[in-house]
């Protein structure tokens, strides 16, 4: 292997979030961020879809030498992760390495929830492959969690409306729905990385003792204890400090939305990404 990048995949533009506290705790490393935007959401897809489209994205980025690659996407953690790590990876490079958020999220939960009683909101399909549940079942065993939807949360920041009455609507919606489940809830988990954008709408419809954790943070000090630990994939990841963001959809539509997500303006560059055995 070769010094290179650290990839970072989203289904869209949510995976932006991971990647911009990901530079801030990592600074000295070079990333390519990869858009699937053209096929985006994946959170309605069934599995079968969504490992398809995940496995090409990974293959993409192994194309841009990228050694390490992070899927900062929950539905592409949920539905992909484990299959390719287990079944593709021994095939296409064994030395290479894949890493996804749920699994840094679940062990850092028991920090943060003092009774027990967690909420997830996430896409329908994180919610269907009920992937938080059972890696909390593993750690937390004690632990209740509930896991509800907010399938309206995603298209509300893309589109621009984040700030706007109808996202206030859907995250009270959404938020006292969870609750009512489960009134003990003491943690919600923002298990999309969409969801911080709606951050403080959120925080305003949920009760003042109930705690709202975010991934950012999180996956990006994982990131950090994983490079630390395996010394032999970190020598082979580049240190100029550079970010270079690919998208399947329209680049300058890409850097109208992502300028949001990162606080920043950026500039991007299209690229195919092709379902195949290749």
């Amino acid at each position: 292997m070769t010094e290179a990048p650290i990839g970072i995949f989203d289904s869209g533009y949510g995976g932006l979030t991971i990647l911009r506290d990901i530079e801030r705790r990592l600074p000295k490393y070079d990333y390519i961020y990869l858009g699937d935007n053209a096929r985006a959401p994946y959170g309605t897809r069934s599995f079968d879809v969504v490992y398809d489209f995940t496995l090409a994205c990974v293959r993409k980025l192994f194309s841009y030498g990228c050694n390490l690659v992070v899927l900062a996407c929950n539905t592409a953690s949920a539905k992909a992760l484990r299959t390719i790590q287990q079944n593709d990876l021994p095939h296409i490079d064994p030395d290479r390495r894949v890493l996804g958020v749920i699994r840094p999220t679940v062990e850092s939960i028991g920090a943060y929830s003092h009774n027990g009683h967690i909420g997830i909101l996430a896409t329908q399909g994180t919610v269907q492959s009920h992937s938080y549940s059972l890696e909390i079942a593993k750690l937390f065993p004690e632990m209740h969690v509930t896991e509800h939807p907010a399938p309206m949360w995603v298209p509300l920041v893309e589109n621009g409306e984040s700030d706007g009455p109808g996202a206030d609507y859907f995250v009270r919606k959404y938020v006292s729905n969870l609750l009512k489940t489960d009134p003990l809830i003491d943690l919600i988990v923002l298990a999309c990385t969409h969801y911080p954008l709606l951050y403080d709408k959120i925080r305003r419809y949920t009760p003042p003792h109930v705690r709202i954790m975010t991934q950012g943070e999180t996956v990006a000090d994982a990131l950090a204890l994983y490079l630390d630990r395996h010394p032999d994939i970190e020598c082979y990841c580049s240190k100029g400090s550079e970010t270079r963001f690919l998208t399947s959809e329209n680049p300058r539509k890409f850097e109208s939305l992502a300028s949001i997500f990162m606080g920043r303006s950026v500039t991007a560059q299209r690229t195919d990404i092709c379902v195949c055995g290749g």
